[in-house]
């Protein structure tokens, strides 16, 4: 058993890591940038270590300090949440030097599955399907163009190392593949010191849709069923649904079992995420793995019942998990926005300041999970995620019904958020017909009249 664990993060879902250290009589550690000592992560930790300057490079990337942190506090564990330093390898394998337990998949698999290329083929090799294109990295010109011309247009490309959609570029001849390529290397090798990148066919007008795994040191994994992440913007995903509405049961053990079998062929461990797109004739392709907890997973525990951060830790202490596949069902349905410091009148610009009023919903079938209170300042260090109203309801139709009404009760001054969006958005026809793709948000206008 733990005694104490470190959380290597900040914001909302530090403090989910809390909560769920606190009901497992466990200690915790919060670490924070001066700018973040009035946090309410580091208020509800049981200890606190500053560990740097405000930049992220200077704290919560910075490994030595973290580390350092962890070894005056005398923990057994590492939670490193989303982002930062969740899916880096080095820092697994210090954990591991280091004789601290890291949250997570091994440095092994996180090296593997990161490599999206290679990830693609493991996925291959098990019968996942995956979307033709490129059997690794690109090198050159000639040979995307070689690549892009056997396929067939339009292609994308992407970073090998990629995420957020940055190293991704689309192109529709071969004109505008060269334009493309160039783009994408550079792009990737900016954000992440790589510039490697692969060509895939585009498929058009998907949805986005991910399968949540969870597996053990005991040879156990099982799916939790899907998440619909298709409303999205510039690849950054806004509102998530559990179960997804355009999914059917033969298709959830289809895909839930192909993604099981994928990443146990990888010796996963942990949670995950499996991520594919489906084409409008319901066909899944492989994007990617998230080899963490990822924002949108209120809404599978909503659904099924399963507090994933808890059976985290237990997993990493070497407990079996407690529950099998036969045992996971999904009830109702839950829907998740995320509530941003950004302007959505003026194209979702970040919104820093001070928050001078503030009231959070409440009610049968709301939870918030949110670091933010009123006079809690939003720093322009960091992303701009204030936090995440969930709601849930037998259907749909009455999930939608609660999103309303809580909308209308969650107030925010001070800041410009992106409560008016989502309040537009559920009221869309389209989006409540089931009518979209990830191409959604290309043609949504917000009216600047009623800012």
């Amino acid at each position: 058993m733990f005694k104490k664990v470190l959380i290597a993060n900040r914001g909302e879902i530090a403090l989910r890591v809390i909560r769920a250290c606190k009901e497992l009589g466990i200690r915790t550690v919060a670490v924070h940038s001066e700018v973040d000592r009035n946090s309410l992560h580091v208020r509800f930790a049981d200890e606190a270590v500053c560990i740097g300057k405000n930049n992220s490079q200077d704290s919560y990337l910075n490994i030595p300090a973290v580390m350092s942190a962890a070894e005056i506090t005398d923990v057994d564990a590492i939670h490193p949440g989303y982002g930062f330093l969740s899916e880096n390898p080095h820092f697994s394998e210090i954990c591991d030097s280091c004789d601290v337990t890291f949250i997570g998949p091994s440095a092994h698999t996180v090296r593997h599955l990161g490599d999206k290329s290679k990830a693609k083929e493991i996925m291959k090799s098990e019968g996942v399907p995956v979307v033709p294109g490129s059997e690794g990295v690109i090198e050159t010109e000639k040979e995307a163009l070689e690549v892009a011309e056997s396929i067939g247009y339009p292609v994308i490309i992407k970073a090998s190392f990629g995420g957020g959609g940055r190293g991704m570029r689309i192109a529709y001849d071969n004109a505008s593949l060269a334009t493309a390529f160039l783009t994408a290397k550079g792009e990737a090798e900016k954000a992440f010191t790589s510039g490697e990148v692969y060509l895939e066919k585009l498929i058009e007008n998907p949805r986005h849709i991910e399968i949540q795994f969870i597996a053990d040191n005991h040879g156990n994994c099982v799916h939790l069923g899907e998440r619909d992440c298709t409303i999205q913007r510039r690849h950054q995903k806004l509102l998530e649904e559990a179960p997804s509405p355009v999914m059917t049961e033969s298709k959830r053990r289809e895909i839930g079992a192909l993604a099981v079998k994928g990443v146990m062929a990888t010796g996963y461990r942990n949670a995950g995420t499996m991520e594919f797109l489906m084409d409008k004739n319901g066909k899944f392709y492989f994007m990617e793995v998230n080899t963490r907890i990822q924002v949108e997973h209120p809404v599978t525990e909503i659904v099924t019942g399963i507090d994933l951060v808890k059976e985290q830790i237990l997993v990493a202490m070497g407990n079996t998990l407690s529950f099998s596949q036969k045992d996971i069902s999904i009830k109702g349905s839950a829907i998740e926005c995320r509530i941003n410091a950004e302007d959505p009148f003026n194209d979702f610009m970040p919104s820093p300041g001070t928050i001078d009023g503030y009231n959070v919903p409440g009610g049968l079938g709301v939870r918030i999970d949110t670091h933010a209170y009123e006079g809690y300042s939003i720093s322009p260090y960091y992303d701009s995620m204030i936090g995440k109203l969930i709601v849930t309801g037998k259907n749909r139709e009455e999930a939608l019904a609660v999103l309303k009404r809580a909308l209308s009760e969650y107030i925010i001054q001070g800041i410009h958020t992106t409560i008016p969006f989502f309040e537009k958005l559920i009221q869309d026809p389209n989006f409540i017909n089931l009518d979209y793709d990830t191409g959604f948000m290309d043609d949504f206008q917000m009216d600047k009249s009623k800012k």
